[in-house]
């Protein structure tokens, strides 16, 4: 496995198998405008194919936030969100907020690097899971 922190050289076509369980998911080609677009980004490549990937999105400065980490089903139990998560967090070093939001169950896993729980406000448009339109 080959972990990475820039998106160059990944295609759409290297980005499907991700977001199990949503009911109108985001394309792989949505998937890919988000992590071009991404300032900080950690990928996990196996033979050609993205097989996780975790990104932030920030002001460079005081804050960040992580808003997706995925691990596609078949790979999951080897430690990859792990690894990414150590990349994503090595990049974050500098700044005073890092933030994410997570199911409970999830809580553990993010207090192993450093998060910790809070109180959270979310909105969620689920009619538009899929990503905004351009």
């Amino acid at each position: 496995m080959d972990l990475r922190t820039t998106s160059d050289g990944i295609t759409p076509a290297q980005l499907g198998g991700f977001f199990e369980g949503w009911p109108n998911p985001p394309t792989p080609q949505t998937l890919h405008r988000l992590l071009t677009g991404a300032p900080y980004l950690a990928l996990a490549v196996e033979d050609g194919e993205v097989i996780g990937f975790v990104y932030a999105v920030s002001d460079g400065v005081l804050c960040a936030y992580i808003p997706l980490l995925e691990v596609r089903a078949e790979w999951r139990g080897r430690g990859i969100a792990s690894a990414l998560m150590d990349l994503l967090m090595e990049q974050l070093g500098g700044l005073y907020m890092v933030d994410t939001a997570c199911d409970d169950a999830l809580v553990p896993f993010y207090e192993r690097f450093g998060l910790r729980r809070a109180t959270a406000m979310v909105r969620r448009d689920y009619a538009r899971q899929s990503g905004r339109l351009d």
